[in-house]
Order: structure tokens, then C-alpha cells, then sequence
């Protein structure tokens, strides 16, 4: 598996496991770079991952916004907490990133639904992403 695969996999892990626990993602990420330290089972928590999850944290609130406003008939609590995961993260990397091709980052979300995720879930994830790359030069500016 590629590294930045992995990191986006750890970066999903983080922002599913702070849904779940109601902490911030800053929290977890916190305490998976402690433990990646203290726990030679745990791995490393490399620069990517911690750039995805940081960069999702900055632009959190904008990016339920968005989900909420193009996820139709979706109200962001009553996802399942996989998909609201894998959307904040590929919107963050889609959008405010420019260091990975916008198919890549929709191919990975998509991938990272067919694996942890239902059968329906790759093509919402597919669908909500594409959304925001038509958008993506509207939705910066919006900031």
C-alpha cells in the first residue's frame, strides 16, 4: 500500500474514532502521535496524516456546511459515521489541497468507502465529492 494511502487511511481512522468519542480531532490526533511513541504495535503517525487531519480541523465547520448544503436529502448527524468521515476527509484534501490530482483524492474516498463503508456508500461519496470538484473554485473563494 502507498504511503499517502495509508496516511489517508490513519487520517480517516482519527476522524472516525473523534466522531465516535466526541472528542476533537486534535484530541485523537494527540493521542495516536503518543502513542505511536510509547507503543512499538502502534504505528507511526507520519507528516501527511497529520497534515490531513490539521487541515481538516481548520476548515471543519465549512466543510459540514458544504456536505450539508450538497447532500441531498442527508442531514449530516443522521449519516453513517464511515461516509461523514470519508466526505470531511476527501472534501478537506479535494478542495483546500493542491498537491494530489482532484481524481486521486475522489478515487481514495471512494476506495476507503468500498472498504469500511455499505454498498451504497461509494457512489454517494463518488457523487458528493465530483460536486465539489465542479465547485471547488466557487467554494474557495467563498472562505
Amino acid at each position: 500500500m502507498a504511503a499517502r494511502n495509508k496516511a489517508r487511511k490513519r487520517a480517516f481512522q482519527i476522524l472516525f474514532e473523534a466522531d465516535q468519542r466526541g472528542e476533537s480531532v486534535q484530541s485523537v490526533l494527540a493521542d495516536w502521535v503518543r502513542l505511536s511513541r510509547t507503543d512499538d504495535r502502534q504505528p507511526p503517525v507520519g507528516e501527511f496524516t497529520m497534515e490531513l487531519v490539521e487541515g481538516y480541523a481548520q476548515y471543519a465547520d465549512r466543510i459540514d456546511d458544504l456536505i450539508v448544503t450538497y447532500a441531498v436529502d442527508w442531514e449530516i448527524d443522521r449519516m453513517p459515521v464511515v461516509d461523514r468521515s470519508i466526505l470531511r476527509l476527501g472534501a478537506y484534501e479535494l478542495i483546500w489541497m493542491d498537491g494530489t490530482p482532484d481524481a486521486v483524492v475522489i478515487d481514495e474516498a471512494v476506495q476507503l468507502a468500498k472498504e469500511f463503508s455499505t454498498d451504497d456508500s461509494p457512489s454517494f461519496v463518488n457523487g458528493l465529492l465530483a460536486r465539489f470538484k465542479d465547485l471547488k473554485p466557487n467554494l474557495r473563494r467563498e472562505q
